[in-house]
């Protein structure tokens, strides 16, 4: 029986002869077709995948294997371009929508040989909390399927968390891979802004997004990392920055860390007692560890979410104008009786609830008159935060927070509450506002039976103290 633990004993199984990569990924085909009613997927690649494995097979056998992703599974969220699979956002103004060209991290998965299984189910253009916003229809969280598996990579966060692949790829504009790994058990990770080309990968919010990683362990986030990371002439907000060799400097001596944590952010009304308790008592193990721990005011945490939303709203207001039904995607098929009537109507069937309050928004803040008092105003608080948190990282390595204010809740709890559910974001938008690398790690559980994460973050460009602090954290969680 094929049993999956990490990218590195799974290729030593390979090398052994002791599984082959057909084995592997018709594994992952019958787990999908037995969970489909969870609803990661919204298209899977059998054919295709099976074509790949036997290839690689075949070149293993012949010694002309290269690859560092030789043989791993992979499923990507519905936001990232691969040439001539269906792209589509989760909407249904793209329905029918081919990828005419594959996203630079999707290349460079494939050049590793990587084997991209499907496509993965997410809120509609990443807009969303729950993954219930979504023209395929929500996405159910293995570990309790009455609970949201949050959001938006919903689908890519089960897929891990299910079985349903060895490792996957979403995006993360506030939170869109943290929180949802923290719902999920399992590990999320956003780099630094500009660390991972988004060439390829779908606008929400251009100066926010970024595509982020779901796994069970370290390694495999560093490896993946470490491959798709690196400069980009198709994508000029890319870090020219050479990646560093993330998968090969996880274990280094331990040395003490300095630790900041907030006590506006674990004190915070929202917050369960539960989750705020699991954290102050991981704190509490990390400074008689011999880490130095240390409470940081910051006054900015009410202001965050306002702003944030505020400003990836407006360009969301951008971005979504090209969505227009003349070159393609959906079209209205009504009658018409001018240019904008049909633009009207066609945006009308094409896009969710959440999309268009979305872009109404944006566009509101946008709008003369407003621009300053909003959007001007949100830019500044941007530039206040990043200011205050490079500070921060003068002092310390790294900040510790809640990835979310509560466990998953129960499907359609909050679809009423709009303001209720961005709030719900008060914890990871954080990252986003400043541009730095963050991870959610699993590594409690709750006492009403969902596990939660811890949330750490680092300064920008310094992915690889984080990721060996989080690999620390990951090894002794029994401790």
């Amino acid at each position: 029986m094929f049993v999956y633990s990490s990218i590195s004993h799974y290729q030593s199984q390979l090398t052994q002869g002791h599984t082959t990569c057909v084995e592997a990924v018709e594994h992952y085909l019958r787990q999908i077709a037995a969970t489909r009613h969870l609803n990661a997927y919204v298209a899977v690649y059998e054919a295709e995948a099976l074509a790949r494995a036997k290839e690689l097979d075949t070149l293993r056998k012949e010694g002309k294997t290269t690859g560092r992703l030789h043989g791993v599974v992979i499923g990507v969220k519905d936001v990232i371009s691969h040439e001539g699979h269906p792209l589509t956002a989760a909407s249904g103004i793209l329905q029918g929508f081919e990828a005419i060209y594959s996203a630079t991290a999707i290349k460079k998965l494939l050049d590793e040989e990587a084997i991209i299984i499907g496509s993965l189910n997410c809120d509609e253009f990443a807009m969303g909390s729950t993954n219930e916003h979504t023209v395929y229809g929500p996405v159910l969280n293995a570990d309790d399927e009455s609970r949201v598996p949050g959001g938006s990579s919903g689908g890519s966060a089960v897929a891990v968390q299910a079985g349903l692949c060895m490792v996957s790829l979403g995006s993360d504009t506030g939170g869109s891979v943290r929180q949802p790994a923290d719902f999920c058990g399992i590990v999320g990770f956003k780099p630094g802004y500009g660390r991972i080309s988004r060439y390829g990968l779908i606008a929400y919010a251009s100066s926010f997004d970024q595509i982020g990683i779901f796994s069970t362990n370290i390694p495999d986030t560093a490896l993946l990392l470490e491959i798709m990371a690196g400069p980009d002439v198709a994508d000029s907000t890319a870090s020219r920055q050479q990646p560093d060799a993330y998968s090969k400097e996880l274990d280094t001596p331990k040395t003490p860390y300095r630790i900041a944590y907030f006590p506006e952010a674990l004190d915070h009304p929202s917050l369960d007692p539960e989750i705020r308790d699991a954290i102050y008592k991981r704190l509490e193990s990390l400074k008689n560890e011999g880490h130095h721990v240390q409470p940081v005011n910051f006054d900015l945490m009410d202001y965050i979410v306002p702003s944030y939303y505020v400003l990836t709203t407006a360009e969301a207001s951008s971005n979504l104008s090209r969505y227009d039904g003349v070159r393609y995607g959906h079209r209205t098929e009504k009658p018409v009786t001018d240019l904008v009537d049909f633009y009207k109507k066609t945006r009308s069937e094409g896009f969710g609830k959440e999309v268009k309050r979305r872009i109404m928004l944006g566009t509101f803040v946008l709008s003369a008159g407003y621009y300053d008092a909003y959007f001007t105003r949100a830019q500044k608080v941007r530039k206040l935060l990043t200011t205050k948190i490079e500070l921060i990282f003068n002092d310390f390595d790294f900040i510790i927070l809640p990835t979310a204010p509560t466990t998953a809740f129960r499907r359609g709890e909050k679809t009423e509450d709009p303001i209720a559910m961005y709030l719900a974001d008060i914890y990871t938008v954080m990252a986003n506002l400043a541009g730095i690398p963050a991870i959610s790690l699993p590594l409690f559980r709750h006492n009403n039976g969902m596990r939660f994460g811890l949330q750490a973050m680092a300064s920008r460009q310094n992915e690889l103290s984080l990721l060996r602090f989080s690999h620390e954290l990951l090894t002794n969680r029994e401790n």
